[in-house]
């Protein structure tokens, strides 16, 4: 039995608390794939609520940062343990509110419940190492510390898995978390926290703020007692929140737009590389950083992979993403809906050529959604829009080359550089590509989107500030190393 058969409204978690705004303001979480249901509504805060929340942290962080790693550890499991538990009701709010389909939104899930596990065993790892002094009669090492209070600005697009991803390393690593999610999700951010809550975490340790991203992003952004903030959204608005950071000496850390290329060799797997694309451009919408968008194809199999993808896009089922069998769900809001629609515009008035969609669906049962076509364009030109601008929805551009260099200064024709893929069975063509591809994550045979929780994940270019997520890497961002000198 579904989880929303009444509509709820969802409050702050503040110092342990569920507490309503201080605003007494809320506003209605929409179900993308049908506009007239309202999955719950959701606190709209202010300044006030947010400062009870960094109030709570920081105090929190004082006997937080105490617990040996192993101690903080066991509330990561015990976290990860609900979640498992829950994963099919918080995975049903995930589609209800941003569209993704219940496989992808229950796969994000149990990601969650993986970082979580993987992040509570990275307490029992070292944190400094042993540096010989010139002084024979000195011990020197280091250790890291904690940076104190973590904001944590997320995303839409992954609800479960982006903010746990940030929100688990900075918890294991001695620092408290007030944490700003989407508020076109809020009510998943709540499900996760009510994890967290029934975990036993400690009051204050971990607080949720729901508003706009205009009011309590940038607060969070310039709160002086908010050591570090992670984010994760646009362009625009993570340089605003890295200057707002940087203008009073905190620390951030921005992951923002992709432009994503996979280039298909002559010699590739043709269906293998059209899966990819696919599964890369279009799963979740589009909606990924790491979503296929340029597709660089050798001339000689153009034709070729061009028939093989389109008549594989023209299969694709659009529908609900409660619905048995639904492929691709709706944009995730009617703001999102018409970017992409004003982008396929622009590939029209650009002088690209549409092959596939390009419209909304005609279907009468996907009326009330925030739907549109996949879609797939040819002749399209460096210069485009199409070709340059993060459209974050399912859009494809074919672009032919002549070579694999070619392909891959064209890959690189671009401001962004978080992800890139190849197709080929040529290993001087792997070598070429993973040296001179300028991106964070390049993947052979396989699709633009997706990287292991385990594994370092940002970009290059405009798509990060060039500090890395995941894995033992995130230890750099939420701790500073402390030289320790001791003499006898």
């Amino acid at each position: 039995m579904s989880a929303f058969q009444v509509e709820q409204t969802y409050n702050n978690f503040i110092n342990g608390e569920w507490v309503k705004a201080a605003t007494g303001e809320t506003e209605s979480s929409i179900n993308p794939a049908n506009r007239k249901e309202v999955v719950g509504n959701v606190p709209a805060s202010g300044i006030e609520d947010l400062n009870q929340a960094v109030a709570a942290a920081k105090a929190a962080a004082k006997t937080w940062r105490k617990l040996t790693g192993a101690e903080r550890g066991n509330y990561l499991f015990q976290a990860a343990n609900v979640l498992e538990r829950r994963a099919e009701e918080v995975a049903e709010a995930m589609t209800r509110e941003m569209g993704k389909t219940f496989p992808e939104a229950k796969g994000e899930t149990m990601r969650g419940v993986a970082i979580l596990r993987y992040y509570a065993g990275e307490g029992m790892r070292k944190t400094g190492d042993v540096i010989p002094s010139t002084d024979s009669e000195a011990l020197m090492f280091t250790t890291r510390v904690p940076l104190g209070v973590v904001g944590v600005i997320a995303p839409w697009n992954f609800p479960v898995a982006i903010p746990i991803w940030k929100a688990a390393p900075a918890l294991i690593y001695g620092n408290t978390v007030v944490l700003k999610p989407a508020q076109e999700t809020a009510v998943t951010a709540a499900k996760v926290f009510e994890c967290f809550e029934e975990a036993g975490l400690p009051a204050g340790v971990l607080n949720l703020v729901c508003g706009k991203g205009s009011v309590i992003g940038s607060a969070l952004a310039e709160h002086p007692d908010v050591n570090g903030i992670t984010f994760t959204g646009s362009n625009e608005v993570g340089k605003r929140v890295g200057a707002a950071v940087l203008a009073r000496g905190a620390k951030y850390q921005l992951e923002m737009g992709g432009k994503n290329p996979v280039i298909i060799a002559a010699d590739a797997d043709l269906d293998l590389a059209v899966e990819g694309t696919i599964s890369g451009g279009l799963k979740s919408t589009g909606q990924k950083c790491t979503a296929t968008s340029r597709v660089i194809i050798e001339r000689n199999v153009y034709d070729a992979f061009k028939e093989k993808l389109l008549s594989q896009v023209q299969e694709i089922r659009l529908g609900d993403g409660m619905s048995a069998g639904s492929w691709m769900g709706p944009c995730a809001s009617e703001s999102q809906l018409n970017t992409v629609l004003s982008y396929i515009q622009k590939g029209h008035d650009e002088g690209a050529v549409l092959l596939a969609g390009g419209n909304r669906p005609d279907s009468a049962e996907l009326a009330e959604g925030f739907y549109v076509q996949p879609t797939v364009f040819e002749g399209v030109e460096p210069h485009m829009a199409i070709a340059r601008e993060e459209i974050f929805g399912p859009v494809l551009a074919l672009m032919p080359v002549d070579s694999i260099e070619e392909a891959i200064a064209l890959a690189n024709d671009s401001d962004y550089g978080l992800s890139a893929s190849i197709y080929t069975q040529n290993v001087g063509s792997m070598l070429s590509f993973i040296r001179d591809m300028d991106a964070g994550l390049v993947r052979i045979n396989a699709e633009t989107a997706g990287v292991e929780l385990q594994a370092p994940f940002g970009g290059m270019k405009m798509s990060s500030s060039h500090s890395r997520e995941q894995g033992q890497a995130a230890i750099e961002f939420f701790t500073a190393i402390k030289t320790v000198f001791v003499k006898s």
